[in-house]
């Protein structure tokens, strides 16, 4: 009786699994097709010289590394600088203030009321495309936009200011809208996991004479770094991949003296004169970086867990 009931049991997990692979099947044809193919396209073709030049096809001629010598001695250096700056420019304060939302929209000595009206308007401007959000600040920083009125009618400026001449006026102004754009979607994630906490932790640290900052640094932070890592990493991976933004307020030139010129409008730039050669080697070293800072914050930021359970 006993061995019947261990082989059905037996049965119907291989079912189980049998389904469970069935199901995972669109995935991976899906991230075939879509994702490691263009992948695998992409390595190949960073090796081969094709362009245009006029009317005129060239190649595809094998080259070598020669697309990355290329590369790695044009200004890439200075893209990386001007990624790596306005996506900090954005991400600090970002990570400061949806942490802040997060603690108080879930602290319930507060007993807020209308949470879910205000979580819905912190999250809409994640809604907005980015090209509308880009044209909107354009025509509010303008030259003769009304921000600029605004300042000289209260005598704050005597004259108008450029504000897409200065170059950390245009940073500020494409971190600001990456902040406006991005803040409430982190908030939601920051919010689910401090809802995650087992509030009788908050309870007894108030009982032994915890202050607010104390619970907020000893409890809630290290209790959510799984999810301050998530997030991070999506953050930065999203930073590198930053494109649309800069690219339509600066009409993809990058001005002021392309100080606002990212990785991918680099990369765009590239296809745009179907130079694919280029744009592969420079897609394989975006691979590669975004890999290697991948693996390198989560080996660093998970490293304290992971000595915790070992002593366990």
């Amino acid at each position: 009786m006993k061995a019947d009931r261990n082989q059905a049991v037996k049965h119907k997990g291989v079912s189980y699994a049998k389904w469970g692979y069935i199901f995972l099947i669109p995935f991976f044809v899906t991230y075939l097709i879509f994702s490691f193919v263009p992948l695998i396209s992409t390595f190949y073709n960073s090796f081969f010289e094709n362009y245009m030049s006029g009317l005129k096809h060239i190649g595809p001629n094998f080259v070598g590394f020669e697309n990355f010598k290329t590369i790695f001695n044009g200004d890439l250096l200075k893209y990386i600088s001007n990624t790596i700056i306005i996506w900090l420019m954005g991400f600090i304060p970002q990570i400061i203030f949806s942490l802040l939302l997060a603690v108080w929209f879930t602290d319930l000595r507060l007993r807020l009321k209308a949470t879910g009206f205000f979580k819905t308007i912190i999250y809409m401007p994640n809604l907005i495309m980015a090209a509308a959000f880009s044209m909107l600040f354009y025509a509010l920083f303008s030259d003769r936009g009304p921000i600029n009125n605004i300042l000289m009618n209260i005598g704050f400026l005597k004259e108008e200011f450029r504000f897409m001449t200065s170059v950390w006026a245009t940073r500020g102004l494409i971190s600001g809208m990456n902040f406006l754009m991005w803040f409430g979607n982190t908030t939601i994630i920051l919010m689910s996991g401090i809802m995650g906490i087992d509030t009788s932790l908050f309870e007894s640290a108030a009982i032994d004479g915890a202050n607010s900052l104390k619970i907020f640094t000893k409890i809630t932070i290290p209790t959510i770094r799984p999810i301050l890592i998530f997030v991070f990493i999506t953050s930065m991976i999203g930073g590198i991949q930053m494109f649309d933004i800069p690219q339509i307020l600066t009409n993809g030139k990058g001005t002021p003296n392309r100080s606002t010129m990212t990785l991918i409008m680099f990369l765009n730039n590239h296809l745009f004169s179907k130079n694919y050669g280029l744009a592969g080697a420079l897609s394989v070293i975006l691979f590669v970086v975004t890999s290697i800072l991948s693996i390198a914050v989560f080996a660093t930021m998970t490293k304290g867990i992971t000595k915790k359970k070992g002593g366990k």
